[in-house]
């Protein structure tokens, strides 16, 4: 995903999967730590429904659209952190698993000292 797209310009842009079906609504957008670059974004997956996180890498923007390369059924069944708080270096691991990702900037395998974990842009920590 491109790095210097503003966070705030991807909230509330309609998130797509590999097929072009609709996933639901970006909510909130997660930084990493250490570089304040965009890494997950929480997309709200239904009315009664609950945010569940994408990677934005390798996601993209695409006429004002998430595009994300993963089916809507992989992205449903991502693990359930909630919203509106840290996540934890446990979590964003989880999350890589669950998407077949690398560790961005760790080596093969993960290991939790070479990582930097994402907050939710605008927030302070």
């Amino acid at each position: 995903m491109q790095t210097d797209i503003d966070p705030r310009d991807l909230i509330g842009l309609k998130a797509f999967d590999s097929a072009g079906q609709k996933i639901g609504t970006v909510d909130e957008v997660y930084l990493d730590d250490a570089t304040g670059v965009p890494e997950w974004a929480a997309v709200r997956t239904g009315l009664f429904s609950r945010d569940a996180f994408v990677p934005l890498e390798p996601s993209e923007v695409v006429e004002g659209t998430l595009k994300v390369p993963f089916e809507r059924s992989l992205v449903k069944e991502a693990p359930d952190f909630g919203v509106g708080r840290h996540l934890s270096p446990e979590q964003e691991l989880q999350l890589y698993r669950h998407y077949g990702l690398g560790v961005p900037g760790a080596g093969t395998p993960a290991s939790d000292e070479d990582m930097t974990f994402g907050r939710i842009a605008g927030s302070e920590t």
